[in-house]
């Protein structure tokens, strides 16, 4: 069946990022010109998705008003004959058909999944974390949905990190299939450096089964106190075949400061405008 829906999951306080965060959803900071979640919205339109559920939490208003069409600043934009900014704005809002429900309270990505229930219906879908940006020729979730089509089953995007990192993450534990394939054994969330059951983690994209919602829906709350996604997925991994996919391009963890930097200047390096100015800055202020 083919992936036409992706759920954005975007109800998280932004802790890592006060106090930046106390007044602003974390994913309306900017990394470089446009503000990380468009970078998100922006990779499943074009893999091809139709629909883009987005599940905010309170004080999130602005992500709405992010992708909504804005008559008054077109309008000057247009009186100023400000032809390339107005392309921007206007393509912003055009992005897709998207959607917006709110996690009512915080009780883990697991629960805000189990919130897309009604919109997904009966259909496999697509998720992808705010968190992780991927940066590749073919957008990263595209490339889990001709995975998911070519075995009709549920996909999960990892990378391989550091073990001294492996307590951050969803470990996964599989059966090597071929270069980037493995059937998945057993999953678990942010386990001790010394019982993690590989270095394989979980980067933020995924396709899914809808049997995932039975499953959740009785979920017991694990790591953190919180409905974990992972655990859900062991479970369907129980009844159903599920894989990973060791995914191609280049992750930055835009959740933590280091990786939103990194990003930052990557992007601006590259941009055509600006880029040479600041690789000469970058050069100059490092001496």
């Amino acid at each position: 069946m083919k992936v036409k829906k992706v759920v954005i999951p975007a109800a998280g306080l932004g802790t890592r990022f006060l106090p930046s965060t106390k007044a602003q959803p974390k994913e309306m900071l900017n990394i470089f010109d446009k503000p990380s979640i468009q970078y998100i919205v922006e990779e499943a339109v074009n893999a091809g998705i139709e629909d883009i559920l987005i599940i905010l939490g309170r004080d999130k208003k602005s992500i709405e008003d992010h992708f909504d069409k804005s008559y008054e600043l077109e309008d000057k934009l247009k009186e100023k004959g400000n032809k390339k900014l107005l392309e921007g704005i206007e393509e912003i809002s055009n992005l897709g058909n998207i959607h917006y429900i709110r996690q009512k309270e915080p009780l883990g990505l697991g629960h805000a999944i189990y919130c897309a229930k009604s919109f997904v219906g009966n259909e496999p879908f697509a998720v992808i974390l705010g968190d992780d940006i991927v940066k590749s020729k073919k957008p990263c979730i595209q490339q889990l949905i001709e995975k998911y089509e070519e075995l009709d089953s549920t996909i999960i995007g990892v990378q391989e990190v550091d073990r001294k990192d492996v307590n951050k993450y969803g470990i996964v534990k599989g059966k090597k299939l071929s270069d980037r394939l493995y059937k998945v054994e057993d999953l678990v969330e942010k386990p001790k450096i010394e019982e993690a059951p590989s270095n394989v983690a979980i980067i933020g994209r995924y396709v899914i089964s809808p049997t995932i919602f039975d499953i959740l829906e009785n979920t017991e709350p694990g790591a953190g106190n919180e409905i974990q996604l992972t655990d859900g997925l062991k479970e369907l991994s129980k009844i159903e075949d599920v894989y990973s996919y060791i995914f191609e391009g280049k992750r930055y963890d835009v959740g933590n400061k280091f990786g939103f930097l990194q990003a930052t200047v990557e992007f601006a390096l590259e941009d055509e405008e600006l880029g040479k100015a600041f690789n000469e800055y970058l050069k100059n202020i490092i001496k």
